[in-house]
């Protein structure tokens, strides 16, 4: 069965999408930790993110880097942090979340919940700056 992030790879569930490409796709999360947190995952199906060949991992953390300027801009923050746990999707995933403080970045913490309004102005707020 595709995983959650493979159906809306391919338009089944709508996202928030931030930047596309033939091999990479970033949206924002829907239960994010901070404003403009972003999954960044390549098309490709891989269930453990270190089970990705050499190039595909490199060139899915510089397809990653390329968001963080834009990020920084729409979402004024400390830095913008970047975290793999993939446990909760079987499909390799980095998160990228802007850090008001540090504190943001735990997992297990709190996490915002946006109305899909507010969703879709991060998006164009951070698109503006790609």
């Amino acid at each position: 069965m595709a995983s959650v992030f493979t159906r809306i790879i391919n338009g089944e569930i709508p996202a928030h999408r931030l930047a596309e490409d033939d091999r990479f796709l970033a949206f924002l999360d829907v239960s994010p930790l901070a404003e403009g947190h972003t999954l960044v995952i390549p098309k490709q199906e891989t269930d453990y993110f270190f089970s990705l060949d050499d190039q595909l991992l490199g060139d899915l953390m510089v397809f990653a880097k390329r968001l963080v300027p834009a990020l920084e801009q729409a979402c004024p923050c400390l830095r913008v942090g970047v975290m793999v746990v993939g446990v909760e999707v079987p499909h390799a995933h980095v998160h990228l979340i802007p850090m008001p403080k540090a504190a943001v970045m735990n997992v297990a913490g709190p996490k915002l919940s946006p109305t899909a309004e507010e969703l879709a102005a991060t998006a164009g707020r951070i698109r503006s700056f790609l």
